[in-house]
């Protein structure tokens, strides 16, 4: 099996596999690495280790070198460059009034290509656009339209939950997230409570389905009877995180419990539906 590392380009971005060859390389070392760009300047995330041929993209190419301190300066000058470049691209788009939003702008290791991200509800004739900056910069010049959710992983910012966006912090790719993953996990279908910042289905109700599916069949469905010391009584609402069910017991009267004070409660397994007695017929039964 191959010996590669694994080299992100950009914070939680995507994972690509060089040979490191004799070098000794560590995780968090910065190295300079050829890629179908052009050279360019990365950061170690996975250290040496072998992995299946099946997972790699031929052909492999070595690790150039490690990143010297000349190397580093480079880095955080190009980084400088780009925000000068994006205020002039800013003031070339407006000149010649595109319907776009530019969100980034990123140079090459070698200058020998600048690329300009953007987003625009259809297609833009940039033809224009591309001449002046390649007039300005002298180099190639690469405008690319990307999505709503990519541009959330580029900017940033705070989800609904309070915290940074999964995007920005660890999710490295994005996967199909759909409206029935909010219905396995009980979300409320409002557009508002269950979108991103990007406008798109938040990204956490993805990873987090299979451990949803794991605390539903720990807990009793909605309509099904159950036991309780005041009397039987039928389970009208759950809340999955806090593991506790709301029974009603009477025709005014409902408790909140704890779903393991339930008979056939037990952690880690499917619940025992004969433990609680019958389910209770609903209209989809009928």
């Amino acid at each position: 099996m191959p010996k590669v590392i694994g080299v992100t380009f950009r914070p939680a971005g995507k994972i690509y596999y060089f040979d490191p060859e004799d070098m000794e390389l560590e995780k968090n070392d910065y190295v300079i690495v050829e890629t179908s760009r052009g050279v360019e300047f990365g950061l170690v995330i996975q250290p040496p280790h072998e992995v299946s041929q099946d997972e790699v993209v031929e052909p492999l190419k070595p690790v150039i070198r490690k990143a010297t301190i000349r190397d580093k300066e480079q880095y955080y000058e190009n980084k400088e460059l780009e925000r000068e470049a994006f205020t002039i691209c800013l003031d070339k788009i407006e000149e010649h009034g595109l319907p776009m939003k530019l969100v980034d702008v990123e140079y090459t290791f070698e200058h020998n290509k600048i690329l300009f991200y953007f987003t625009a509800d259809g297609r833009v004739d940039f033809r224009e656009l591309v001449k002046d900056l390649a007039r300005i910069f002298k180099t190639r010049i690469e405008l690319r339209q990307i999505g709503v959710r990519d541009e959330a992983k580029m900017i940033g910012g705070l989800g609904p939950c309070g915290m940074p966006t999964c995007c920005t912090r660890f999710l490295r790719e994005f996967e199909p997230v759909s409206i029935n993953m909010a219905k396995e996990q009980e979300l409320s279908l409002n557009p508002a409570k269950i979108s991103g910042i990007c406008g798109r289905l938040m990204c956490c109700m993805r990873y987090e389905e299979d451990c949803y599916k794991k605390m539903k069949k720990e807990m009793p469905d909605r309509g099904q009877r159950v036991k309780l010391e005041v009397g039987s009584g039928k389970v009208i609402d759950r809340n999955l995180i806090k593991k506790t069910v709301r029974v009603s017991i009477g025709e005014d009267e409902t408790v909140e419990i704890d779903a393991e004070k339930l008979p056939g409660y037990e952690p880690g397994t499917e619940y025992d539906e004969s433990a609680v007695r019958e389910k209770i017929p609903t209209d989809d039964d009928k």
